[in-house]
């Protein structure tokens, strides 16, 4: 097994430990709704700190129900996982395509034309030039 196949069976297994143990343990069996977010935990907590609070903002959108509050919020969660995916991507395939183009390079010294070559006629238009090179086409007459 490869290092990096071993960091991440670990990194699985630390996500699926910090997704079961809390339901194994019963963590939230005391709470009217166990796994409630922070937003709620918060808002129980002013109104009892502070009866009389008012909110300075109200929300844009009020959904009906919390089941659709929880889709949007997993909506949101996979376009911005998507997001990521596709910058991590995009970035993987550029450091892929830039080691693709270094190992294709020829190394200097190595090529064909290196064996009689004196170095007389190097960078002159008898020699076309590598992919890339821009080759002048001469003098005018």
């Amino acid at each position: 097994m490869t290092r990096n196949a071993k960091i991440n069976t670990l990194l699985l297994l630390a996500v699926a430990a910090l997704a079961v143990l809390p339901l194994a343990l019963g963590l939230g069996d005391h709470k009217e709704e166990p796994f409630a977010g922070a937003d709620g935990e918060a808002e129980t907590a002013i109104t009892e700190l502070e009866p009389d609070y008012e909110p300075w903002f109200s929300p844009l959108y009020e959904p009906p129900s919390g089941e659709i509050e929880s889709g949007l919020f997993a909506l949101q969660a996979a376009v911005g996982a998507g997001v990521l995916a596709y910058y991590f991507g995009v970035r993987h395939g550029r450091r892929q395509g830039a080691e693709q183009a270094r190992r294709q390079q020829p190394v200097p010294g190595t090529g064909p034309d290196t064996g009689s070559d004196t170095g007389s006629d190097a960078g002159s238009d008898a020699d076309p030039g590598r992919p890339g090179e821009a080759v002048s086409p001469g003098p005018r007459a």
